[in-house]
């Protein structure tokens, strides 16, 4: 493990753009997470996205995945197998395990065009933030050495421990990025939760230009609330994509609001063209 630091390097092809006409213009690709519409049978959600020019659904199990790429979406980001927010990689007692999960999803992934998979650190339950970067490295050592064999890219999410995810570890910026200088490889990078680091340390554009090498991909989020990203919440997202977009990355941003509209995907809409910069 070494502390240098590459760039990313994105799949910047967009099954889709070619299958319909009304693809949404924008410098990245639109995502969103399944769990935000878990009411909605996939098959269900897969025809909207489609209709609304969305590029991928992401969050998703294995078992899932055809369902969605099948019908010419991406999946941006899958699952883990049997991994959680709360136990994660700097427990070294599950390390073995995640590594079996890893080397059954990476070399599958990589076959269907899925360019990450999702990882987290795992609630501290007394850790230093020293072992449980130690922990973390170690247990991600292998897993990443096996992404960089077939091209896929291990993103871990910083969350906030705060109010949503109490004692979780990768809960700053500082910390997540030390992590991806001591693995050192560009097949590791982080998931920026807007949302989750807003709550934990605001400061969204400067933190996302300071940090964009280390950036695999985004989540959204209205501030408070984890609602609609409207005019209804602290954040300017407009303002906050374009800063992304003049960072020169070319991924995915994903929606991952909880939505409160009588019709969920008119609220979706809006996002979709709040974030098309």
């Amino acid at each position: 493990m070494t502390s240098a630091v590459a760039p990313v390097i994105l799949n910047t092809t967009c099954a889709i753009d070619n299958k319909k006409s009304n693809t949404v213009t924008s410098n990245f690709k639109h995502s969103i997470c399944r769990w935000c519409y878990n009411d909605t049978p996939l098959e269900t959600l897969v025809e909207k996205s489609i209709d609304m020019g969305i590029h991928s659904i992401e969050l998703l199990s294995y078992d899932e995945w055809d369902t969605v790429l099948s019908k010419g979406l991406d999946c941006a980001v899958s699952n883990g197998k049997s991994i959680t927010i709360t136990d994660g990689f700097n427990d070294p007692s599950l390390h073995s395990q995640f590594l079996e999960d890893y080397k059954f999803l990476i070399p599958r992934a990589a076959e269907r065009g899925i360019p990450n998979i999702i990882c987290f650190s795992g609630n501290r339950r007394s850790l230093t933030d020293a072992q449980g970067l130690e922990n973390c490295a170690a247990g991600l050592d292998p897993v990443v050495k096996l992404a960089e064999k077939y091209g896929i890219t291990i993103i871990m999410e910083l969350l906030n421990s705060k109010l949503d995810h109490v004692d979780y570890q990768c809960d700053n910026s500082a910390w997540g990025t030390a992590l991806v200088d001591k693995i050192g490889s560009p097949n590791f990078r982080l998931l920026y939760d807007i949302y989750h680091m807003q709550i934990m340390e605001g400061d969204i554009i400067a933190t996302i230009r300071k940090n964009k090498d280390y950036i695999a991909h985004y989540h959204t989020g209205g501030v408070p609330g984890r609602n609609e990203i409207d005019d209804t919440q602290e954040l300017n997202y407009k303002t906050i994509m374009q800063a992304v977009r003049d960072t020169g990355y070319v991924g995915f941003v994903a929606q991952e609001f909880i939505p409160t509209w009588k019709n969920p995907f008119e609220a979706l809409s809006v996002a979709i063209d709040i974030c098309s910069v």
